[in-house]
């Protein structure tokens, strides 16, 4: 989503100052150029060869004296694909709001048409102060992009709202600027991780699903624009701007699943839902004291099938297929039978693929296409190709 893009990502005198490198260092792997600028204020709290030495070039402070050219208040934005400030203190908000320029940050702002992010940090009082509010009210209203202050513990030990936004949360925000948007408006729902039936108060039956992949999805989904909900077992922090959905069981799924199927544009079923539970399950721990336990299964219900049998008109319904043999044969069998748009198929039993992998290699299979294969790669990456298919087959849906 960010290979390639150019990102001038300012800094500025908040004790917030030092997270900025874990944004630039997020942005470079995610493949963009990034320009780093500081004001006088920042270098106070972040020394520049730190930020140096993991953004895209050396960290830019002053308006002149620049070897690579004369006017780099002008240049340094005019080059641009978005323009971040994180932090950003209640002094950058106000000139920026002003049109004041005071230093190299500020005319970078003021001599871009590039989108601009904002990231306040300051304490409560101020971040609450009604200049503070009218001036990031004006802002956005004049289509600056901000990505507000959490609540938590603040400098000096106070606690409330001020505290610098995640660097996931600030990543996410450029990453849904800056992507094409072919799920904009979009409502996805995406199942995640393995459920757990259970024995007693302490076992479980499960499966090896960490959810990473599920997770992965959903992160893409919100970059493209969407609007995403994700019903999931695992307690892996979510992506910002994903709803979640936390359950345990494949009846916790379903119920939480067939709330908002029939009102939702896309289902992706990545979750490893357990086909057996026991039909019984006690509350208390089964002790070996009592002998072996006979523990007697039954079916757990198909949800996938389930959601293929009422699936209403328009709605791209995708399964997931974990398999360890006949991997084609299972999948397109699948793909029949459960009334799919879409499987991905893969060999959970190949390296580095599957289940807690960070990692995956799938064959994506639709009704009357090619299979279509996806080497080994990141779950990002896999997602990617999973929702560029998505879309294909709902823009040709919509052709005919």
């Amino acid at each position: 989503m960010l290979a390639g893009k150019r990102i001038v990502l300012g800094v500025t005198g908040s004790i917030a100052a030092y997270k900025a490198v874990e944004i630039s260092r997020r942005l470079v792997d995610a493949g963009a150029h990034v320009v780093p600028v500081m004001t006088e204020g920042a270098e106070r709290f972040l020394g520049s060869t730190t930020l140096s030495a993991l953004a895209s070039e050396p960290v830019k402070t002053r308006l002149w004296d620049d070897p690579d050219t004369p006017i780099p208040h002008t240049k340094i934005g005019q080059g641009a694909d978005l323009i971040l400030v994180a932090p950003a203190t209640a002094r950058l908000i106000a000139a920026y709001r002003m049109g004041l320029s005071t230093d190299l940050l500020t005319n970078v702002l003021l001599a871009t048409r590039a989108p601009v992010v904002i990231c306040p940090a300051m304490h409560a009082e101020m971040w609450e102060h009604p200049s503070v509010v009218d001036n990031i009210v004006t802002l956005g209203q004049r289509g600056v992009h901000i990505v507000e202050p959490e609540s938590g513990r603040l400098a000096g030990g106070d606690i409330g709202a001020g505290r610098l936004a995640s660097a996931g949360s600030i990543v996410a925000a450029v990453e849904r600027l800056l992507s094409h948007g072919d799920m904009t408006g979009m409502r996805v729902l995406i199942s995640a991780g393995g459920t757990r039936e259970p024995i007693d108060a302490v076992r479980v039956i499960a499966n090896r699903s960490s959810g990473k992949q599920g997770y992965a999805l959903a992160a893409e989904a919100v970059a493209r624009g969407a609007s995403v909900t994700l019903v999931s077992t695992v307690a892996l922090a979510p992506p910002a701007g994903v709803n979640v959905e936390r359950v345990e069981t494949a009846a916790e799924m379903q119920q939480a699943i067939d709330q908002v199927a029939a009102d939702t544009d896309v289902i992706v079923m990545a979750a490893a839902v357990a086909d057996f539970r026991p039909i019984t399950a006690t509350d208390r721990k089964l002790s070996k004291r009592d002998g072996v336990p006979e523990i007697t299964l039954e079916p757990t219900a198909d949800i996938l099938a389930g959601l293929g049998s009422r699936k209403p008109a328009g709605q791209i319904l995708v399964g997931f297929a974990a398999e360890t043999d006949d991997l084609e044969a299972n999948a397109q069998r699948k793909l029949e039978l459960k009334r799919l748009d879409l499987i991905v198929a893969n060999d959970v039993g190949a390296p580095n693929t599957g289940f807690g992998h960070d990692t995956n290699a799938v064959t994506l299979f639709a009704p009357g296409a090619a299979p279509f294969e996806v080497p080994l790669a990141d779950k990002r990456t896999i997602a990617v190709a999973v929702f560029d298919r998505i879309i294909a087959i709902r823009n040709d849906t919509h052709r005919t």
